[in-house]
């Protein structure tokens, strides 16, 4: 298969067709990688190959951070007012160029798409936030702390941050941690996933586009090795992350050993929470929703339907019902409603984990394990898979799955289900269906989720909110976008002034 229209236009390329290999974006030019292998990148819809990513390493790290450092002091002494003018300009090209933008998203990813241009949207909507920069910014002073003495404190840059990013949202999570680090006045390293780099790509030829200055933003390629050489160069100040919980304690744990700062974002097993009381018809809907797009390659899904007594009966049948009106397909199709999974290897997995529901008792109340697409029968499809009877103790409600399986499970009160979800390692979101206000704050109260929904299936905060969970899921203090970006990437400078 020849790559698709959108990538064979990318600067960032070197040969024909299938034998395309990307290069890396270093000191404002796109240049060939140090990597010595490379990684295929495909269509999940179809397996057809798109293109080769060289999995750099240490050296490829170096040469972007290197760039990163020689453009800072300039990109540092700008003013902000400055620095936001071609933030503007992305934002603009951004929208220009939305449509493809999406439709890479969708031939690297699988996902639908309306789910890529949701994506590609959210993208805008951090990039949009980061516009706002000489507002979000500023400090604080007081004067006459002590007679004739005021204080006060700017928020300086600290440097060159980095991001390591996953392959679900490839549009979209990298917008944010980079539109707001340099904003502030860093310089950023991004290395997105291997798997899905080509949104990234063309989002990289805009920004060169935008008129940011050579070496403000680099990117490159790679797995581990490259990770590696971020986690421990000296160079790079801190770096953002997003992925499983295992990787993500050891992305904190080495970069917080180097001396950096770290937000590492971990996986996630969503409850949501369905009372008796709730719009059974309106929560069936959104909870399929929301645990089967993006085929549950998401960490908002919600993947756990927990029914409270009669809500059990009353919902569980509804799910089946909901679930077998989903259209599995190629994403770029319309009335398609669920891509395929993002690898043949990732399938395999997903198959395993319903092979472990069923061994552990759980009934299999939908098996979507023998879908086959009728034209694209190397796609790596599954259809929506539905447990029911599982109880908190099996592997399929402990561990996160990735995939569009959902687990129904019964709680025989309020308080029973909030301790199940207690209980539970991972706290990334959750959601309460009720008409109750008392059981709506009383489930805000007691859980430790940090993003929470009330009546509402995906609880994804907005751009100029905090992103990031609880326990298990997150490990560090300050989360992605909103104002904890600012403060994440910036050193607030004290300063205390008497004149005589």
């Amino acid at each position: 298969m020849n790559p698709p229209q959108e990538q064979a236009t990318l600067a960032g390329t070197s040969g024909t067709g299938a034998a395309t290999t990307l290069k890396i974006f270093v000191g404002g030019r796109w240049v060939d990688s140090s990597a010595k292998t490379t990684a295929e990148v495909r269509n999940p819809a179809t397996n057809g190959l798109l293109a080769r990513v060289p999995m750099g390493g240490a050296e490829d790290v170096d040469r972007a951070v290197q760039a990163a450092l020689k453009a800072y002091p300039a990109w540092r002494a700008t003013p902000p007012v400055n620095r936001v003018r071609p933030m503007f300009k992305f934002r603009e090209l951004l929208e220009k160029n939305f449509e493809e933008i999406a439709r890479i998203c969708t031939l690297e990813h699988g996902k639908t798409i309306e789910e890529s241009r949701s994506s590609v949207r959210r993208a805008v909507d951090n990039v949009e936030v980061a516009c706002g920069i000489p507002s979000l910014m500023q400090g604080a002073s007081l004067e006459d702390v002590a007679t004739g003495i005021d204080s006060q404190y700017f928020r300086q840059p600290m440097g060159v941050f980095a991001a390591i990013t996953p392959f679900n949202f490839p549009a979209m999570v990298p917008m944010w941690f980079l539109p707001h680090a340099i904003a502030c006045g860093n310089t950023f390293v991004l290395k997105p996933s291997e798997r899905v780099p080509l949104s990234q790509m063309r989002m990289f030829e805009l920004l060169h586009e935008a008129g940011f200055p050579d070496g403000v933003v680099n990117m490159v390629h790679g797995g581990k090795e490259a990770v590696d050489g971020i986690l421990d160069h000296p160079g790079i100040q801190g770096v953002s992350f997003v992925g499983s919980s295992p990787v993500a304690r050891y992305i904190y744990k080495r970069g917080a050993e180097n001396g950096k700062r770290v937000q590492a974002l971990g996986g996630a097993k969503n409850f949501v929470l369905v009372m008796p009381d709730a719009d059974m018809a309106r929560a069936a809907t959104v909870s399929t929703e929301s645990c089967f797009g993006c085929a549950g390659e998401r960490c908002l899904a919600n993947s756990v339907v927990l029914a409270v007594g009669e809500a059990y009966d009353a919902i569980r049948a509804r799910l089946v019902d909901e679930a077998r009106k989903i259209v599995v397909g190629d994403g770029v199709e319309g009335g398609v409603t669920m891509g395929p999974v993002i690898s043949a290897a990732h399938r395999e997995k997903v198959l395993d984990y319903i092979e472990k529901g069923i061994a552990e008792g759980a009934t299999l109340a939908l098996d979507g394990r023998a879908f086959k697409h009728p034209k694209h029968p190397d796609g790596y499809y599954l259809g929506p898979t539905i447990f029911t009877d599982v109880k908190p103790d099996m592997v399929i409600a402990r561990e996160e799955i990735f995939g569009p399986v959902l687990c129904v499970m019964k709680a025989d009160t309020f308080d029973a289900a909030v301790e199940i979800v207690k209980r539970h390692d991972l706290g990334n979101a959750s959601s309460i269906f009720t008409s109750s206000g008392k059981y709506a704050r009383e489930y805000r109260w007691r859980v430790e989720p940090s993003m929470l929904g009330v009546n509402i299936g995906v609880a994804a905060p907005m751009a100029f909110f905090p992103f990031g969970g609880a326990k298990g899921s997150f490990f560090g203090d300050l989360k992605a976008h909103g104002r904890d970006s600012i403060e994440f990437y910036t050193d607030k400078k004290v300063t205390i002034t008497r004149w005589f």
